[in-house]
């Protein structure tokens, strides 16, 4: 019965879905000469917020500026990025080091702003790897990504990275249960060996990300996180669906069970019980990739155990909240009572409430218990039900004056409805299935209630065509009055599934500029023509140089041979903003390296033939910037050709005087820099 509904709703579905495609809103909720003028972001001035967007199987981070809706940046986080040489070059790779080896792709799906008291504090950006489980931070001073933790004993780390109110924990659930350990066993024992995991990374310290402990659960499938805030802060919320524990068409086989769950976990709870030596260490292979501030050059460590807690050794941790029906988001109100769960296939939207859970579990109202987490009773939890709110419940946020917004798949809208009294006050269609949706500050306990912004996942239609593939879209969404308002809508890269965004002026002050030349402790690094210099080490060559407008020194080198592989190691010696310096060369069987100034990069090269091999800057730096290449000759084995670096005369003579005041030792060059991943 449970599926013949399912079906049905469908068929109403879509019915409804092309009634949103056909009938347009009316005129005043469409864009508009003023709702123009509110998203145009004159020459020269700035927006005011940044909203950051995950990539989807991008692998990246995009940057858009709202009101505008104008991409300002993509940050490469799990995917190699040919524009800057992330994860090409040989200071980057190690951030791709998994346990499966070197990864040079994943699939991002939810960014997370880092938090103080509640709200974002504008220091970092989380990211998950969905394909891959990692978890990511991004230095918001740099737009960088600065350390990636790979997290064991789970497969599909959808539901992640969600941050605790002061960012002590990030946590990450599995989507595929898997047998934990993971082994060899018949798919069809499904029930018998497979595990689900929630995972809790310690978060608040750069540099430190671990895995503080991990939460066996059933096999089910963990869709999204929230955590508590305020009255619930010390909870985290996780959406469950395929409690059914089906392996096999899924469709069908998880969508039986008319409520499915939201497990309620007590990290605080938790924390002691594994202070308390109630968790078992669990052997696990993972990596925790790292990047140096200082030669900005990462490394890889090998990890091999996780603490692993089982709920029924530490009461108290954990509790199912039953919730209609195959639940995909799960959200938590700003005052931290009432959890919002997102039945994807329910014809209400479902909230409980925190105050009741708590009375639940002091009188033990429990209808089950499962793999000893004890079942809520419904009736004893939920704080009411939004009724018709429309097709396809998904994803809510809140504005802060006691509204909250969800998206609706199959119907192709935003309700807007009211806490407390559960009634619909608005709807927005948009175009079309949306996804996601996002509110400044909309998970936080003040959220900036003036925009929100709609992630759809089809836009046929909307823009220019091209070819079978289109571009996802955004909506932008006026949300200060009483009724909601289209300002915009715009294009976005790879697939948005979820984003964050904060106040441009918490952070616009604080962009790293460029990067000191005399705190550069990269070992390869040269920092001025006077170190440039060229070295063979057996069938390694070395080209210590440097870039800067608008030439490169050495420019040209001999005594290359066809076997050798050449490391070229750039420095650019700018101390300016925004003025950046590329170095690619002929045949180079990887991507070009964006040198920033002040820093250090290393690009490999293999030459396969005798020749004469240019090389150039790739990134326009001056007037002069088609004059900044060079020459690299490349002879055969024996040849017996000198290796020689041709230096300008001001370089030579720089050279010259260093040689007569400084001890060769002290300008040696020492190992290449780089962890595993130096290839």
């Amino acid at each position: 019965m449970a599926v013949q509904r399912w079906f049905g709703q469908a068929a109403l579905a879509t019915l409804a879905l092309g009634a949103v495609a056909c009938s347009a809103p009316s005129p005043s909720r469409l864009v508009t000469g003023d709702a123009a003028s509110r998203t145009y972001v004159p020459p020269g001035e700035h927006d005011e917020y940044y909203s950051f967007m995950s990539g989807g199987y991008s692998g990246n981070v995009t940057v858009y500026g709202l009101p505008s809706g104008r991409l300002l940046k993509t940050i490469p986080v799990f995917s190699q990025f040919p524009e800057n040489g992330y994860g090409y070059s040989e200071e980057t790779k190690p951030m791709l080091e998994t346990s499966y080896g070197f990864l040079p792709w994943d699939d991002t799906h939810h960014p997370q702003l880092s938090q103080t008291d509640g709200m974002p504090d504008g220091r970092w950006l989380f990211i998950n790897g969905n394909n891959t489980p990692r978890v990511a931070r991004i230095d918001l001073t740099t737009f960088e990504t600065d350390e990636i933790i790979e997290i064991p004993h789970s497969a599909g780390g959808h539901a992640s990275p969600f941050v605790t109110p002061n960012s002590e924990y990030l946590v990450s659930a599995v989507r595929f249960s898997l047998p934990v350990p993971n082994k060899d066993v018949p798919i069809e024992t499904y029930k018998q060996n497979f595990k689900g995991s929630l995972s809790f990374v310690t978060a608040n310290k750069p540099g430190e990300m671990d895995i503080a402990f991990q939460i066996l659960m059933p096999g089910y499938n963990y869709d999204l996180g929230r955590a508590g805030k305020a009255k619930s802060e010390g909870w985290f919320f996780f959406t469950t669906y395929n409690t059914e524990q089906a392996y096999t068409l899924l469709e069908l086989n998880a969508s039986k069970n008319d409520k499915d769950y939201i497990a309620a976990v007590n990290w605080k709870v938790a924390e002691k019980c594994v202070a308390d030596g109630k968790a078992k260490v669990a052997p696990a292979r993972y990596m925790h990739n790292t990047m140096d501030h200082g030669s900005r050059s990462a490394t890889s460590e090998t990890k091999t155990s996780v603490k692993m807690l089982v709920p029924a050794d530490c009461p108290g941790v954990l509790y199912f909240l039953p919730t209609p029906k195959s639940p995909h988001g799960v959200d938590v109100d700003p005052t931290g009572e009432y959890i919002v769960g997102g039945g994807k296939l329910a014809s209400v939207i479902p909230v409980h409430s925190f105050t009741k859970m708590l009375a639940a579990i002091e009188a033990k109202d429990f209808e089950n218990e499962l793999d000893g987490i004890p079942v809520l009773r419904y009736e004893s939890v939920i704080a009411g039900e939004v009724e018709r709110p429309g097709l396809g419940p998904l994803h809510t946020e809140f504005d802060g004056k006691g509204n909250a917004y969800t998206t609706m798949f199959i119907s192709s809208e935003v309700v807007k409805w009211k806490l407390g009294t559960w009634e619909v006050l608005d709807r927005m269609p948009v175009y079309y299935s949306v996804g996601h949706l996002m509110i400044p500050g909309g998970d936080g306990v003040t959220p900036w209630g003036k925009y929100l912004v709609a992630m759809n996942k089809i836009t046929k239609d909307r823009y220019l065509p091209t070819g079978a593939e289109l571009t996802h879209s955004a909506q932008l969404i006026d949300i200060s009055g009483e009724k909601m308002e289209m300002l915009l809508d715009f294009p976005t890269q790879g697939e948005p599934h979820y984003a964050q965004a904060l106040p441009a002026s918490m952070i616009k002050d604080k962009q790293v500029k460029f990067f000191s030349l005399a705190d550069n402790t990269h070992p390869w690094a040269t920092k001025s023509e006077a170190e440039a210099t060229v070295e063979r080490r057996g069938k390694a060559v070395h080209v210590k140089a440097i870039a800067v407008r608008s030439h490169f020194a050495p420019d040209v080198i001999e005594g290359v041979e066809v076997g050798d592989t050449v490391y070229w190691h750039v420095t650019s010696i700018e101390q300016d903003w925004d003025i950046v310096h590329g170095f690619a060369v002929l045949g180079m069987r990887t991507a070009e390296i964006i040198i920033a100034p002040g820093e250090t990069r290393t690009i490999k090269f293999v030459p396969q033939e005798p020749g004469v091999y240019p090389f150039y800057c790739t990134d326009f730096c001056s007037a002069l910037h088609q004059e900044m290449q060079g020459y690299l000759r490349v002879s055969a084995p024996g040849s017996g050709v000198k290796l020689t670096a041709g230096l300008s005369e001001r370089s030579a003579t720089q050279q010259a005087r260093a040689a007569r005041t400084v001890p060769p030792s002290a300008a040696a060059p020492v190992a290449p820099a780089g962890g595993k991943g130096g290839r």
